[in-house]
């Protein structure tokens, strides 16, 4: 029976929430911390109170796994029970008044204008993919995209003359996305060497390949872009995110409007987006303190003290 449920599950969010097979794994893969559970304790779905998943919630916690890790578990927990409840295996979501791990504020990592450029500026354009991977980072960072958006991005859905492109995000939602001119760019560059290769049979309508004629994968444009953050001596922890959110904050550091942000993003909801201004604010913060006078005096004073 419960097999059964699980499956029905895993059809209900590909064929009604239309999720990509990628998202279905990662529901699929947070769900078993519960299927484990209620092996070890003798328990059905049904059988599940708010008892039960407290307790469920405080093993994450003894195995372990982290808070942002136990919300996004407890996430997936939630949706599972509320399909139960709507498709009537359960009459009340045990879910409903459980408490969720307490996070923290916690601001993404971003790169000035300047740092992407040093990025692009260290990549070595006598080799083969270098001008690949320089219209890849400038991609991420003109677009804002999301890394499995990149690697999906196809030929047919470049508007360059346009200048936007078509992006398809989390749930298979479609979005246009404008590029900029440097981004077009980098990218005819790039297309100039991507001639050259002999791309494989179903491969041909991906903008990124490999060498090997074949699309890229997420993780190697991880790899790359963690290997040139070394090259261009830039300390802080980056991945291809990192220039997704880059490209957010510079938009808000420009003026642009919260719901733009948010429509360029594909985010669901504004809440997603509104984590941007907290960056704002942080960077406010730090240039009243760098630069009002009140505080250069007292750093001033203190350096003398210390000196």
């Amino acid at each position: 029976m419960q097999f059964e449920l699980f499956k029905s599950y895993q059809r209900y969010l590909k064929l009604e929430r239309n999720y990509t097979h990628n998202t279905i794994e990662a529901y699929t893969h947070d769900l078993d911390w519960l299927r484990r559970y209620m092996r070890d304790h003798g328990k059905k779905p049904e059988d599940m109170r708010l008892a039960d998943l407290e307790n469920f919630a405080a093993t994450l916690h003894e195995y372990g796994i982290g808070p942002t890790s136990q919300g996004r578990i407890l996430s997936g927990v939630r949706a599972f029970f509320r399909f139960l409840r709507m498709e009537g295996y359960i009459e009340d979501d045990p879910t409903e008044l459980l408490e969720w791990p307490h996070l923290g504020e916690h601001l993404p990592e971003v790169l000035s204008t300047e740092e992407v450029d040093r990025l692009e500026s260290s990549i070595d354009l006598s080799d083969p993919q270098g001008q690949r991977n320089k219209a890849i980072i400038e991609v991420l960072f003109s677009c804002g995209l999301r890394v499995s958006e990149l690697v999906n991005l196809k030929l047919s859905n470049l508007y360059l003359r346009e200048k936007f492109i078509r992006v398809e995000g989390k749930g298979r939602k479609e979005r246009l996305v404008p590029i900029s001119d440097t981004a077009i760019h980098e990218l005819e560059l790039w297309f100039y060497d991507r001639r050259q290769l002999n791309i494989k049979r179903g491969e041909e309508d991906y903008v990124f390949l490999n060498r090997r004629g074949a699309h890229l994968t997420r993780t190697m444009i991880l790899i790359m872009i963690k290997r040139q953050a070394l090259e261009a001596g830039i300390e802080k922890t980056i991945s291809p995110h990192t220039l997704r959110h880059s490209f957010a904050t510079a938009l808000l550091r420009g003026g642009a409007d919260l719901r733009a942000i948010q429509a360029m993003l594909g985010h669901e909801k504004i809440s997603t987006t509104e984590i941007y201004t907290h960056l704002s604010t942080e960077d406010l913060r730090k240039e009243i303190l760098n630069h009002h006078p009140r505080n250069i005096k007292w750093n001033e004073q203190h350096k003398d003290e210390q000196g």
